[in-house]
């Protein structure tokens, strides 16, 4: 760190000390003004580095240098997952836990109308999208490659993929009845990294680039499946109220509470919030109209008070010290609820696998 803050004085020597610098001056863009300031400063530099050469490693699956992981950690959601590609097969090191998870807004933050944004959410399955190197490749959050297929975002078909720094790396929910990539949210755009940017800005460059990409919502021999950017709305309660009663051109799972300042992290993170549209009303105090969103579902009662009750063990055994349980760090595997089955115990089990 002392060599670090010893280049502040002089740009060109910190230039010195990280030379990849100079092949990424987005790097020293996204530093912001008083980018030279304090160590800080050269914190933001290297952790910005990190994001360059995280991506630039998930784009090209060059992880030559990176400590390995322990390749026979398997958690339950793998196993599941592996009877849809591999049987027996291990849980994969690199694309694992790449995605930001939501917890459950139980705990409604104050400033929810003000620093707080509301994506409506399709059923479906988390998907991390990456383009690269002439092809397209869709992973579960364990890490699973899933599909692979030409695209047209950048870098995911050989036409458009003319430099090994054009990759894209999406946050996406799939829908399989209507072949459709739904974007969640954007880690890197045409090999710009935007992890450390804030949410309203990685949402406003995600809108304007999708708008770019001509044919990309739309199903072709070079686009087989469509990718859909997913709007954001303000968190006030006249918006929360309207689109409740919103046509969405999909079927609805929930919503996704982002708060405009966070960074993309992997990970569980209590900056993004997720709720099933008929808890809106009980959760956030609000008079909703009677719409086919809020109408509750016969587990609805039961799987409100196994959500409170879990938090409320999580944040117990958070207080005392208590490591967390392996999958308590990512509370929904995708966002989809389960379909209930029509026996008694089929529903049940719908309801506790909500935090799988």
């Amino acid at each position: 760190e002392a060599h670090h803050a010893a280049a502040l004085a002089d740009p060109v020597r910190l230039l010195l000390v990280h030379p990849a610098l100079v092949a990424h001056p987005l790097a020293l863009l996204h530093l912001g003004e008083g980018a030279w300031r304090g160590r800080g400063s050269v914190r933001a530099c290297v952790r910005r580095l990190d994001y360059v050469n995280h991506a630039r490693r998930l784009a090209e699956d060059d992880w030559a240098g990176v400590e390995s992981e322990d390749e026979d950690r398997e958690g339950e959601d793998a196993e599941e997952e592996a009877m849809d590609v591999d049987a027996g097969k291990k849980l994969p090191k690199r694309y694992a836990n790449q995605l930001m998870l939501s917890e459950w807004l139980v705990d409604v933050p104050s400033d929810l109308e003000q620093e707080w944004v509301v994506v409506v959410c399709p059923v479906g399955k988390r998907a991390l999208v990456v383009a690269s190197r002439g092809t397209t490749a869709a992973y579960t959050k364990s890490g699973f490659c899933v599909n692979r297929f030409p695209s047209l975002l950048p870098g995911g078909n050989r036409h458009n993929s003319t430099s090994d720094k054009v990759y894209s790396i999406l946050d996406c929910i799939y829908n399989e009845a209507k072949q459709t990539y739904y974007i969640l949210d954007v880690m890197c755009w045409r090999g710009h990294p935007v992890y450390d940017c804030q949410t309203d800005f990685r949402f406003f460059w995600l809108s304007s680039k999708i708008q770019e990409e001509e044919g990309l919502g739309e199903k072709s021999r070079i686009n087989p499946y469509k990718f859909v950017g997913l709007q954001n709305f303000p968190c006030s309660s006249d918006s929360l109220c309207e689109l409740l009663a919103t046509d969405f051109p999909f079927e609805v799972d929930g919503l996704l509470f982002y708060h405009k300042q966070t960074h993309y992290t992997p990970g569980s993170t209590p900056l993004v919030g997720w709720l099933r549209p008929y808890m809106v009303p009980e959760i956030l105090g609000l008079a909703v109209p009677a719409t086919e969103l809020t109408a509750k579902p016969d587990y609805a009662g039961r799987q409100l008070q196994q959500i409170i009750e879990s938090k409320r063990s999580k944040k117990l055994a958070a207080e005392k010290g208590q490591a967390a349980a392996r999958n308590g760090h990512y509370e929904l595997e995708h966002l989809s609820t389960p379909q209930p089955e029509k026996s008694p115990e089929g529903r049940d089990g719908a309801v506790s696998q909500m935090e799988s």
